[in-house]
């Protein structure tokens, strides 16, 4: 694995949303949700799945702060246009854990 600079690490944009809407996503190959994501006046809703069916209901994602890629090109999954990717944390199991901050900032906060 080679090294990255920090012109390319200051390239991603990670940035704090607070997740709207959830829905189930039917069509997925693995489980999966469609969220709807706020990421403030600047950068505003976005779309994305994610697989976290395992630890997280629908009803505990609305309302929950994630830390997601904001600048990568939308990418189409099945039926569904992704415009963002959430991030987290694989355990031993291969379950995701959601990276969220530990205390509530602001829609659209880029990670310091």
């Amino acid at each position: 694995m080679s090294d990255l600079s920090w012109e390319e690490f200051e390239r991603v944009q990670l940035c704090v949303g607070t997740v709207l809407a959830v829905e189930p996503f039917p069509e997925a190959r693995k489980p999966a949700w469609k969220l709807r994501i706020d990421f403030g006046p600047a950068l505003g809703e976005r779309k994305s799945s994610a697989q976290v069916t395992d630890l997280y209901t629908a009803e505990a994602l609305v309302g929950k702060q994630v830390v997601a890629v904001v600048n990568f090109a939308p990418k189409q999954i099945g039926p569904f246009m992704s415009e963002c990717l959430i991030t987290g944390f694989y355990r031993e199991d291969g379950t995701v854990v959601l990276a969220v901050p530990e205390r509530e900032v602001p829609n659209g906060a880029r990670l310091a």
